[in-house]
Formats: C-alpha cells, sequence, structure tokens
C-alpha cells in the first residue's frame, strides 16, 4: 500500500510542476549538462517540452537521446531536504503529434508568441525509470508502468479531453471558479479549465496558474463526470 501511495505521489508531483532541471550530455564530450526547462505532461504522465534547436540541450539529445529531468517542491521550504522531489530518466526525442502541441500550450500558454518559430520544436520524454524521494528516510526507484497512468486510461482521457473543457467552461463556469477560489484558495479571476486528464485539472486565470489534483485518478467520461459533480458540491458546502 505504501509503494502505491509514494508512486501515486510522485506522478502527482510531475504533474503538478511545470519546471525543472534536464540534464543531459554535452555534445561531442561526456560532461553533464543541466539547463533550466519548462514542461507539460502528456496523459500518461511523461514531460513534453518545447525547445530551440539554438540551445544547448537541444543539440546535446540530438547527439544522445538520453536524458533526466529532476522536479521538487523543496526549494522553497525552510530544510528543502524534507520536501518531496522526482527523478525521471528516459529518452526525449521530436514529437510532432497535435496533442503533444496542445498539452505543452495548454499549461504554458505564453509560449504560443514563439512555438511556431522555425527554430522551436516540440519533444516527448518517454520514461523509464523514476526515483522519488518523499523526504528523509522516503527514497525509492519505479520502473516507469509504476508511476505511469496506464495506457488504456490515457487514451480515454484524451479522446474527451476537449469536451470536458469546453462544457465546463462554457456550461459550469460557476463551478470553475468555485474550484480556483474555494477549493484551492486562489484569488478571485476568470478561471477556466485548459487541461483534463485522468488526475485532475489544470486552471488558468489572466496568466495565473493552478492545479487541482483528484483524490483518486478518473478512468473514463462516467468517472470524470462524477468526479466533477462531487467536487462542485463541495463548492457548494463551502458557501452556505
Amino acid at each position: 500500500m505504501r509503494q502505491r501511495r509514494n508512486a501515486d505521489l510522485a506522478r502527482l508531483l510531475v504533474r503538478a510542476q511545470g519546471v525543472g532541471a534536464l540534464a543531459t550530455v554535452l555534445a561531442g564530450d561526456t560532461v553533464p549538462y543541466a539547463s533550466l526547462v519548462t514542461y507539460a505532461c502528456d496523459h500518461q504522465g511523461q514531460p513534453v517540452f518545447l525547445f530551440s534547436g539554438l540551445s544547448d540541450h537541444t543539440k546535446n539529445i540530438a547527439a544522445e537521446p538520453r536524458a533526466s529531468l529532476l522536479v521538487e517542491n523543496a526549494s522553497r521550504r525552510r530544510n528543502p531536504q524534507t520536501g518531496p522531489r522526482l527523478t525521471l530518466i528516459g529518452q526525449i526525442r521530436p514529437d510532432k503529434r497535435p496533442e503533444t502541441r496542445a498539452r505543452f500550450l495548454a499549461r504554458h500558454p505564453d509560449a504560443r508568441l514563439y512555438a511556431d518559430f522555425g527554430d522551436f520544436g516540440f519533444y516527448r520524454m518517454t520514461v523509464e525509470r523514476a526515483h522519488y524521494v518523499g523526504g528523509f528516510a522516503r527514497a525509492i526507484w519505479f520502473e516507469a508502468k509504476h508511476i505511469l497512468t496506464p495506457k488504456k486510461v490515457a487514451m480515454a482521457m484524451q479522446e474527451i479531453e476537449t469536451g470536458v473543457i469546453e462544457h465546463m467552461n462554457a456550461d459550469h463556469c460557476k463551478a470553475v471558479q468555485g474550484y480556483a477560489e474555494s477549493l484551492l484558495g486562489r484569488q478571485a479571476g476568470d478561471w477556466q479549465i485548459t487541461g483534463s486528464d485522468a488526475d485532475g485539472l489544470d486552471l488558468c486565470a489572466g496568466g495565473r496558474y493552478s492545479r487541482l489534483q483528484y483524490d483518486n485518478p478518473v478512468t473514463d467520461s462516467t468517472t470524470c463526470r462524477e468526479q466533477l459533480v462531487e467536487l462542485a458540491a463541495q463548492v457548494r458546502v463551502q458557501h452556505k
């Protein structure tokens, strides 16, 4: 049970962030090179990126696709060693699928300003292993299958994502506002859902981002609807 919980926490951590330290091998050398990058997640929870061909890490990946990505929610703590962090290990390659583009730009809308420049392209990491540290004496290695959303579920959620976003933003905008303001404690704004996956919702208002994680993953349209209705009920209770 504890192993499963740590696996879930690892996946939720990578979904919740959006910025990490990417480690690649310097092209033409064997020296490790680390750089700050932004990322989003595909429906399985694997990182997707938008890279410039002029960046060193892009050149490094072209020569050697093996890389690792460190994400964390620890650096702002009084003692960062007590906070969670996750290192994903895998291979990064170009990815021209429209869903990769959509997921990244939904998470980082400002990137639309340069996403179509000729020297930019989208990439995806195929995760092979992961190392999760949840704090002191909580370090564990996982194979990718143990932390990623199963492919069947990921595909089901990908198919309904656009419908969920459009329906909730158009027909249940007050519930969406409540998700951000009541459940997440965010400041009032024109909050909209920009992403929907098995683990939660991405929300945005005026360039501000927030993530609403579900207590338990959803697996299809029925369980997704049930979860959204339950969250709306929680909002109403708080407003009483």
